[in-house]
C-alpha cells in the first residue's frame, strides 16, 4: 500500500492504522489513525508528520489519534485527539485549534420539506438577514465589557437568562453550555475588542447555516432517531457550524506568543514550534486554560443566540411560535477543545482538534435525556454533499478518549478550490439540483465546494464500521448561508 509518508504504518484492523513509537525519535507512545484503506492512502504527508509529533509531547498518554478526517491543521492534524496527565503533561493551543469550541449544532422542526418547500426562498433571505456572516460581521447583541465577562463566564446560560433560548435547551448543549473555570482576567483588551459585538454571527470560511431534510430511507436506527426527535417523512432540521470568531482567534494567538517563551523556561521542545505548550499546571497552562474556557463559553453562547434567530425567523415566515413549530435543540457538541475528563488511567486532559466528543450510553456526564441512546454526535459534510446525526458509543471511551470526526475533512486547500471553481457558476449549479446558497462572498464560497472535501459517508461509516460511533441519520441540504 503507497501512503505519502516513509514511516512503516501497520494495520490492527482495516479502520485502525498504528505508527510506531520507534518510528520517529522522541515518540513516547504509538499514533494511531482511523480510516479505510483508501482514506488513508489519500491523506496529505502532513497528518503523518503531525500526528507522530504530537505522540512527542510531554505526559501523552496511550496514543496520538487522528480521525478519518484527518488533514494537515496548525501543530495538530485537524482530527486530532491526545490526552495529557495533569501532573506531567502539557497544554497546546495547537491542540484546541484558532478557532475555541468551533462547533455543530442541530435543530429539529416539526416541519416538512412540502411544507418548507413553497417559502424556502423567502426563508433563505430572513435567515440571511438575521444571521449575520462573514469576516468581522457584528450581532445585533450589544454588550458593555460587564456583560460580556458574564457571557465568558456563564456561557449559553447568560443567553437563556436574556430571553435568547429555552430552559430546555441547556440540557441539549454539551456541558450544559457553560464551562467552569473561567477567567475573565486572563482574556487580553484585544480580544475582548475582536468579540464583543460577534455574538449571533457565523463568521467565514467553512461556517454556515444550513437548512435540511431528513427522508426515511436516510434513517439507519429508527429507535435512537425517534429518541433524539427525528422521526423522517421528509422532517426539516437545521445545522449551524461556528465557534468563537475573533475572540478565540485572539485567545490562541496571545498565549502562543507566551508558550513559546515559557517552553525555553520549562525546558520542553517541540518537533513543530506550532505545538508550543506549557505544563498544564504551570501559571501560563493554568491561564489559558482559563482563557480559552472563556471563549468555549462565547463561543456556545453564539450559537445560542443564532439559535434564537433561526427560531424567530421560522416564526416570521410560517407565522407560528417555534414552540408551535417543533423548533427544540437536538444537541450542542464543541469540536476545538480541551477538557479534563476521567479515564481509566485518572482525569486526563483531552484535547480534540477538530474531532468530537462521543459519549456512550450511560456515561455518567451525560444527562439522563442521552443515558439510553449515547451522546449526539453532529458531523458536516460539505454544502453539496449533506451531513450525518451520529451518537457516541463505550467502545470510543474505552478506545479514543471518546472522541470521533467532526466533519469530512478538506482534499484541496483554499486557494486549490478557489482557482478550480468559480463561486458563481457553483451557486447556479446547486440551485438546479435544489439546494438554495446565500453567500458573503462568491471566492469564499469557491472555497467550499464539495470537490475539496472527502466523501462523508466514507468518513462516516469508517467510524461506525470501527465502533466508535454509531450512525443514526443522514441530513440533505436544501438551502445554505455561507460566510
Amino acid at each position: 500500500m503507497k501512503l505519502n509518508t516513509a514511516m512503516r504504518v501497520n494495520r490492527i484492523t482495516d479502520e485502525i492504522w498504528e505508527i510506531p513509537a520507534s518510528e520517529k525519535s522522541g515518540m513516547l507512545v504509538p499514533a494511531r489513525i482511523y480510516a479505510t484503506r483508501a482514506i488513508l492512502q489519500s491523506m496529505d504527508s502532513g497528518v503523518f508528520e503531525q500526528v507522530t509529533n504530537v505522540a512527542c509531547l510531554p505526559g501523552i498518554v496511550r496514543h496520538a489519534l487522528c480521525m478519518p478526517d484527518g488533514h494537515w491543521g496548525y501543530g495538530f492534524p485537524i482530527g486530532g485527539v491526545a490526552a495529557f496527565d495533569l501532573g506531567t503533561g502539557i497544554i497546546s493551543p495547537g491542540g484546541v485549534g484558532y478557532d475555541i469550541n468551533c462547533g455543530m449544532r442541530l435543530v429539529r422542526t416539526g416541519l416538512t420539506l412540502d411544507d418548507v418547500q413553497p417559502r424556502l426562498e423567502r426563508l433563505m433571505t430572513e435567515l440571511f438577514r438575521r444571521v449575520p456572516a462573514g469576516v468581522g460581521a457584528s450581532g445585533f447583541v450589544r454588550l458593555d465589557r460587564k456583560a460580556f465577562d458574564a457571557v465568558m463566564t456563564r456561557g449559553a446560560r447568560w443567553c437563556i437568562e436574556e430571553g435568547y433560548g429555552w430552559h430546555s435547551d441547556l440540557a441539549r448543549i454539551e456541558e450544559n453550555g457553560c464551562l467552569g473555570g473561567t477567567d475573565p482576567t486572563k482574556v487580553t483588551d484585544h480580544a475582548v475588542a475582536r468579540g464583543i459585538n460577534q455574538l449571533g454571527t457565523l463568521g467565514s470560511g467553512n461556517h454556515y447555516l444550513e437548512v435540511q431534510v431528513v427522508s426515511n430511507d436516510r434513517i439507519f436506527d429508527p429507535p435512537t432517531a425517534a429518541a433524539l426527535g427525528i422521526t423522517g417523512q421528509n422532517q426539516i432540521v437545521v445545522m449551524v457550524h461556528c465557534g468563537s470568531r475573533g475572540f478565540g482567534h485572539q485567545v490562541a494567538s496571545d498565549y502562543l506568543k507566551i508558550f513559546e517563551k515559557a517552553m525555553r523556561r520549562y525546558h520542553i521542545a517541540v518537533k513543530d514550534q506550532q505545538l508550543a505548550c506549557a505544563p498544564f499546571s504551570s501559571v501560563e497552562g493554568q491561564d489559558y486554560f482559563a482563557a480559552m474556557n472563556c471563549a468555549a463559553n462565547t463561543a456556545f453562547a453564539n450559537r445560542q443566540v443564532i439559535t434564537h434567530q433561526i427560531r424567530e425567523s421560522f416564526a416570521a415566515i410560517f407565522g407560528l411560535s417555534a414552540e408551535e413549530l417543533g423548533m427544540e435543540l437536538v444537541y450542542d457538541v464543541a469540536h476545538n477543545i480541551a477538557k479534563v475528563e476521567r479515564y481509566p488511567e485518572g482525569e486526563l486532559l483531552v484535547h480534540r482538534k477538530g474531532s468530537t466528543r462521543a459519549f456512550g450510553p450511560g456515561h455518567p456526564e451525560l444527562p439522563e435525556i442521552f443515558r439510553q441512546t449515547g451522546q449526539p454526535v453532529i458531523c458536516g459534510g460539505s454544502m453539496e454533499t449533506g451531513s450525518y446525526l451520529l451518537v457516541g458509543t463505550d467502545r470510543a471511551s474505552q478506545e479514543t478518549f471518546g472522541s470521533t470526526m467532526h466533519g469530512s475533512g478538506r482534499t484541496m486547500s483554499r486557494a486549490q478550490a478557489k482557482k478550480a471553481i468559480r463561486g458563481e457558476q457553483l451557486q447556479q449549479q446547486m440551485k438546479q439540483r435544489g439546494i438554495l446558497v446565500k453567500a458573503v462572498s462568491m471566492s469564499g464560497l469557491a472555497e467550499e465546494a464539495g470537490v475539496a472535501y472527502k466523501d462523508i459517508s466514507e468518513v462516516v461509516e469508517t467510524v461506525d464500521r470501527a465502533g466508535i460511533t454509531k450512525k443514526v441519520a443522514e441530513l440533505r441540504p436544501i438551502g445554505n448561508i455561507k460566510g
